[in-house]
């Protein structure tokens, strides 16, 4: 099973992963005590496609049934025993020479330019409303949920978030709000249910436009709500606030300069921006191949030291920043459970080997935020250092206003 016997002995530095050879043959790799794990390889050529691009060729592996577990083992252990060593395999000679190889054309892998912004989006979002409908809340949030109690429902946990982002926003009569990266609407419609404010939302998703665009008319919202199928980049009005969640993931690096240069011309000096974004606690680094491959082309979650820079540059202030830290891999879970529980549903629609590969985005996704270097980040920007309340008891103050006004309103789930 050479050469992925010998980095395997590197790897397992806690746990054991017992591997099964396409010949039937045992290799027990082990460290400290931990988890334990079986898997079964019945493809020869994975003993060396997993050493030169371990997490391509594991994804690619067990969506063709190549690789399988056995002794009560599952896919969720394995990619937590995968994440737990991760930094020892990131350690491998071979591995370190490698990622080196490769960040020389991580300007390639996240070019998100336009025209190929809207087709590498519309190769995720637009997979259909019904498949999406399976595993997200009644709202259809597809971001981080915030949980004020872990025995919180999926929606209440979603409420929760949108919650928050209203109250950060300091909304006012009146105002003008822009949502970059609008998903299906459900955050735009919350603020102008909420409070008396003109929201406009922009995707480039043909599938959670439509779908927006219908809840608006639907909840009696269009006059003061408006979808539109539009690249934030050709957006030239002005907005007294600005709100993005889960969609600056899909920036790149190369474009972030670009980015927040628009978010200052879209803004008054007053203005305030509320940023919601996965990053990550590490140095900079690259996506997954794997999830660049088949979930996100062209999309890379940011260490925070590559965000502040460039803020920077763009004479932007940093009113308030919060992290968001074990909330993602709940969200997850939660996704992953509805999702298993309506596989048959996803394989109808599409096929096994589909449902295998969205088994593997949601479940090595939770284990990012679970034991590997991924969280969110909220982050409020402003061209002035004032334009937020300069003590951050607003923001509690402010949720718990919004509670009993959903109540008055009946918006409470």
């Amino acid at each position: 099973m050479f050469p992925l016997s010998h980095m395997m002995k590197s790897f397992i530095r806690k746990g054991r992963l017992t591997v099964i050879d396409a010949d039937g043959q045992r290799h027990v790799f082990s460290g400290t005590p931990g988890l334990e794990v079986t898997m079964r390889l019945t493809d020869k050529r994975l003993y060396r496609s997993l050493v030169f691009n371990p997490e391509l060729a594991a994804g690619e592996a067990y969506m063709d049934g190549t690789m399988r577990f056995e002794d009560g083992s599952s896919l969720k252990d394995f990619l937590t025993l995968f994440s737990v060593n991760r930094l020892s395999l990131g350690s491998y000679p071979l591995q370190k020479a490698l990622r080196a190889i490769k960040m020389r054309f991580r300007k390639r892998q996240q070019s998100n330019r336009k025209g190929q912004a809207q087709q590498n989006v519309a190769h995720h979002y637009d997979l259909g409303n019904e498949f999406y409908k399976l595993f997200l809340d009644d709202n259809m949030l597809y971001s981080c949920a915030y949980f004020r109690d872990p025995g919180e429902t999926l929606e209440q946990a979603q409420r929760n978030k949108l919650r928050l982002l209203a109250a950060k926003l300091g909304l006012k009569d009146g105002m003008k709000v822009l949502d970059i990266g609008c998903g299906w609407g459900d955050l735009a419609l919350y603020l102008a249910a909420l409070e008396n404010v003109q929201v406009t939302g922009v995707t480039l998703s043909k599938e959670q436009q439509a779908l927006a665009s219908r809840r608006a008319q639907d909840a009696g919202l269009a006059d003061r709500v408006k979808f539109e199928l539009r690249d934030y980049r050709d957006v030239d009005e002005k907005f007294d606030r600005i709100v993005s969640v889960g969609m600056f993931e899909h920036v790149g690096v190369h474009h972030y300069d670009e980015y927040f240069s628009r978010i200052n011309a879209l803004m008054p000096d007053d203005g305030v921006m509320m940023l919601h974004s996965i990053g990550h606690m590490s140095p900079p680094g690259m996506a997954s191949p794997w999830l660049r491959k088949y979930i996100f082309p062209g999309a890379y979650s940011p260490a925070l030291s590559e965000v502040f820079d460039v803020v920077e540059r763009n004479s932007l202030w940093v009113t308030d920043l919060e992290f968001l830290r074990v909330h993602y891999a709940i969200t997850l879970a939660h996704w992953t459970a509805r999702f298993e529980a309506n596989r048959d549903k996803v394989i109808a629609l599409y096929d096994e080997r589909f449902a295998r590969m969205w088994e593997f985005y949601l479940i090595s996704a939770e284990m990012m935020f679970r034991t590997g270097s991924q969280l969110v980040f909220h982050m409020q920007l402003s061209r002035q250092r004032d334009a937020a309340p300069i003590v951050r008891d607003y923001i509690t103050d402010k949720q718990r206003e919004y509670i009993e006004r959903e109540k008055a309103l009946k918006l409470d789930l």
